[in-house]
């Protein structure tokens, strides 16, 4: 069965990084990408930790059910209760008041036997909240690189205008490496729905997935206006 390998997508971004910090040294991109790399290697040691069963869990709630099913009987025991009343209100009352112990026994049970899941649901969603940031940041980084910028009509700067001297190749590389980050924050998502079945986690996994596509768009877009000015100075030439 062909499955996402977390240590393959660890060197990805590594070689990311790489990219990033040699085509742009001093810019907060190669930052965001570093920072990428780390959470990369958090998550591969996340989702194996996630594989294993939390056995001290387990024998505590196995012990706990253990000690609850041993007090009910004792309680029961102690009780010596009377035989069964005849009359209908006896019998309506004593089944009312079993039926509320076994539902209260039940959801005792539901919740403790659910805990393991619950615990692990909620770490996985605390790490799919930092790769949401994540996404948002690289996308603040490639909000300004507009491709007018390479029309000379829209070179006059004003006093708060941002800083635009990147070449059409650096322009084009900055946004490709964007979207390749944005493609591996929706994979380092999919780690963690990889052996989880837990409805919640898949779709908070999906809801990372679906936003970094969406992200990724619009920096393809501008990609593509790239190429196609520089068709059209080529075909101008």
């Amino acid at each position: 069965m062909l499955r996402l390998e977390p240590a393959k997508v660890l060197q990805t971004l590594e070689t990311l990084y790489k990219r990033v910090a040699e085509r742009f040294p001093d810019s907060g991109l190669a930052g965001v990408a570093s920072q990428l790399v780390d959470v990369g290697a958090r998550t591969g040691a996340r989702a194996q930790a996630l594989q294993r069963p939390k056995v001290g869990l387990r024998i505590l709630i196995a012990m706990l059910l253990t000690l609850g099913a041993a007090g009910q009987a004792w309680l029961f025991w102690a009780a010596h209760p009377e035989p069964m009343a005849t009359d209908a209100v006896g019998l309506v009352q004593g089944l009312e008041s079993a039926v509320n112990l076994v539902l209260l026994v039940g959801a005792g049970v539901w919740f403790l036997v659910n805990l393991e899941e619950r615990m692990k649901r909620r770490a996985v969603l605390a790490s799919l909240h930092e790769l949401r940031s994540l996404a948002h940041v690289v996308d603040m980084h490639q909000l300004t690189k507009d491709p007018t910028i390479l029309l000379g009509a829209f070179h006059r700067r004003t006093s708060h205008s941002p800083a635009r001297a990147m070449s059409e190749f650096e322009l084009t590389r900055y946004l490709e490496y964007c979207a390749e980050m944005l493609a591996l924050i929706g994979k380092l998502a999919a780690i963690y729905a990889e052996d989880m079945r837990d409805p919640v986690v898949i779709d908070a996994v999906n809801d990372i997935e679906d936003l970094s596509t969406n992200l990724g768009r619009k920096i393809w877009q501008k990609i593509t206006i790239i190429k196609q000015l520089d068709e059209g100075d080529k075909a101008a030439n």
